[in-house]
């Protein structure tokens, strides 16, 4: 979106000029005017899709300035900025089509619902109402982490969808070192402590960034800070990451407290993770069984069965009939390429892109996105080049 701001004030430039180029689409300041006259006097010769006016220096006697500025740039959208209410001036701006009017110092939660409502009413928005898939571990060791933090990676790289992983184990969350070395320099618990800042381009600053399209929120590593947290925090977390991203996955991991409640209530579907053995049914019949007494519909429960062997004495079909579910996916036991991409921090769609694993996870995204295999050929085949002579 094409803007043009008028103020006198160097920083506020510079601040509405960072937040505007972080949304997506972003907001190009693409000229600058000193005050009312300056832009009326020196119109752009291509007009802006937004104005933004700093009103805080105009003078009453300037107030017909503000609607000859309205129809000098009459398709375009307004955001008035201003220190102090003005009210003759604040009635100015009604009357000529202003409605977006934001109290300075600049407060960028605000500034970033009022380009939503803008977005939106000049039908460029691209607002996305993402889906949330929360794995949770039916037993400790199950392996829900590597594929939270691979299926993402899948998610992104083969469907190319822009993907989100938040970490919600506690202090003990680890899912960006499957996938990444980087060190997170902002955890769940740091957003929770600032949640009043909360918007895509806060959100977006505070992940590690594992691809273009992909980034993970680490989990909170300090338990000072535990008690800061609170089910309303995810609230508003999940409320802003479902508006830009397509895909909210959550390694919830196995405990099950007011924070990861509070998410699973909000899951579209969620992924119990489990071993074909019989202390993983044992704990996973127990996890379902709370899952019902909330009142969560079966559809959304999906289950996984990892490290998966053809042969076993138990049988998918003895699973299936403890547990009263159907399982959705099994991933095979491919322990040196799994073992390989956690030791390296490396998604293993990436290191070891023709393995059993890597293929598993291509079909899972499959499922998922809801695509028949006759359309979605491209993601298998640009993944492992396959074509019709192979």
């Amino acid at each position: 979106m094409r803007a043009l701001m008028i103020s006198n004030d160097s920083l506020l430039h510079a601040e509405v000029a960072a937040q505007g180029s972080a949304r997506l689409p972003a907001v190009q300041l693409v000229a600058t005017r000193h005050g009312l006259r300056d832009a009326i006097e020196r119109q752009l010769p291509e007009a802006p899709d937004l104005v933004i006016f700093d009103a805080s220096d105009v003078e009453p006697a300037e107030g017909e300035l503000v609607e000859r500025l309205s129809k000098q740039y009459p398709a375009a959208s307004f955001m008035l900025l201003t220190r102090a209410p003005q009210h003759d001036l604040l009635i100015r701006a009604m009357r000529a089509g202003m409605r977006e009017v934001l109290q300075l110092p600049l407060v960028h939660r605000a500034f970033h619902e009022a380009m939503d409502r803008i977005e939106v009413a000049a039908g460029v928005s691209r607002m996305r109402d993402g889906r949330v898939l929360a794995f949770i571990s039916c037993k400790g060791g199950s392996g829900a982490t590597f594929l939270s933090t691979n299926f993402g990676y899948a998610l992104a790289a083969l469907a190319d969808k822009k993907v989100l992983l938040i970490d919600l184990h506690g202090q003990f969350g680890d899912a960006t070192l499957y996938v990444s070395d980087q060190k997170p320099a902002m955890t769940l618990s740091d957003i929770c402590g600032q949640i009043g800042r909360m918007d895509g381009a806060f959100l977006d600053s505070c992940l590690v960034h594992v691809a273009s399209n992909f980034g993970v929120l680490a989990a909170a590593d300090d338990p000072q800070h535990l008690v800061e947290m609170k089910p309303e925090h995810m609230d508003t977390i999940l409320r802003v990451a479902r508006q830009h991203y397509d895909y909210i996955v959550l390694d919830v991991g196995r405990q099950i407290d007011a924070i990861s409640l509070r998410a699973l209530d909000q899951a579209d579907s969620i992924f119990p993770v489990l071993q074909l053995a019989l202390p993983d049914i044992r704990d996973g019949r127990r996890l379902l069984d709370i899952f019902r007494s909330l009142g969560y519909p079966g559809e959304r429960m999906r289950l996984i069965v990892n490290r998966y062997e053809k042969g076993g004495k138990l049988r998918l079909v003895d699973l299936e009939q403890a547990l009263g579910a159907e399982v959705m996916h099994t991933v095979p036991n491919d322990y040196l390429s799994a073992t390989d991409s956690v030791n390296q921090g490396i998604p293993v769609l990436q290191l070891s892109r023709s393995s059993a694993v890597a293929r598993s996870l291509a079909d899972m995204v499959e499922l998922v996105t809801a695509r028949r295999v006759a359309e979605s050929r491209g993601l298998f085949d640009r993944l492992f080049g396959r074509n019709d002579n192979d």
